[in-house]
């Protein structure tokens, strides 16, 4: 990947401190750092200029304490989209510098590959691609039932066509038990791109009606005819949402380094 096509990309992590399941998530500690020092330390692997966007000093703080870029956010956004837009507005206009694609990186996903990121990247060697996002299929056997890991279903082209809880597509006269061996799904995994001007428009638009159904912001992208590439990761993503996650992640980070 040559520099010039780099130099149009910078990588948002949107971080606030409250949380309903776990507060103060982005400062908790995995090994000897701080989850949000984890996930900057591996998107910077794959970006040039990375920041952290948060509604919180402390978290600012932190992120300023280990060499790493951060902005100020209002804590009223509704999503780690509308945060970006913000973040990457208020880059722009401190630094001059013109940003043509941001990626939207979770910032409790303190394993995330920086292959996927450059994965995500490689989508936008497409003119046409207005946004991106990463899919993985789903192995022979495995559980697609739970509504917290969202199914994907794409055209030919590799767009997203819908986004849902349920397992899609229904496989009709097929006992559940062999639906994967059937057919390919595909998972979702929560990593964003968005060329700069297509995020500004989205954060625009109200929230869908299928949108509100599913509790999934894509599909109001989707929705209103904007079109989601898609790129295939063979890794899941791995996020700490509660306190008994970041047990499990103090034992899988060596595995990570």
């Amino acid at each position: 990947m040559n520099a010039d096509f780099r130099n149009q990309f910078a990588g948002i992590i949107p971080a606030r401190y409250a949380s309903s399941r776990f507060p103060g998530k982005p400062l908790a500690i995995i090994g000897d750092k701080t989850m949000i020092q984890r996930v900057y330390e591996q998107a910077n692997k794959a970006l040039e200029l990375v920041y952290v966007a948060t509604d919180d000093e402390r978290i600012f703080d932190s992120v300023k304490g280990f060499g790493g870029k951060a902005v100020m956010t209002s804590p009223d956004h509704q999503s780690g989209t509308d945060r970006c837009w913000e973040a990457i507005s208020r880059i722009m206009k401190e630094t001059g510098r013109k940003i043509d694609i941001v990626i939207n990186i979770q910032g409790d996903e303190p394993f995330i590959r920086p292959e996927q990121i450059t994965c995500l990247m490689e989508c936008f060697n497409s003119e046409g691609v207005e946004l991106a996002t990463l899919i993985r299929k789903a192995e022979p056997d495995e559980d697609i039932q739970n509504p917290n890991q969202p199914k994907v279903i794409v055209n030919t082209m590799g767009d997203a066509i819908y986004f849902s809880r349920s397992v899609i597509p229904y496989i009709r006269d097929t006992d559940k038990s062999e639906w994967t061996l059937r057919h390919t799904f595909f998972k979702h995994i929560g990593l964003y791109a968005y060329r700069t001007e297509t995020l500004g428009k989205i954060t625009m638009l109200p929230r869908s009606p299928l949108e509100i159904a599913e509790s999934l912001e894509q599909n109001r992208w989707i929705e209103n005819g904007f079109r989601i590439r898609t790129a295939i990761t063979k890794w899941e993503s791995i996020s700490i949402d509660t306190p008994d996650d970041l047990i499990k992640a103090n034992l899988l980070k060596d595995h990570f380094k």
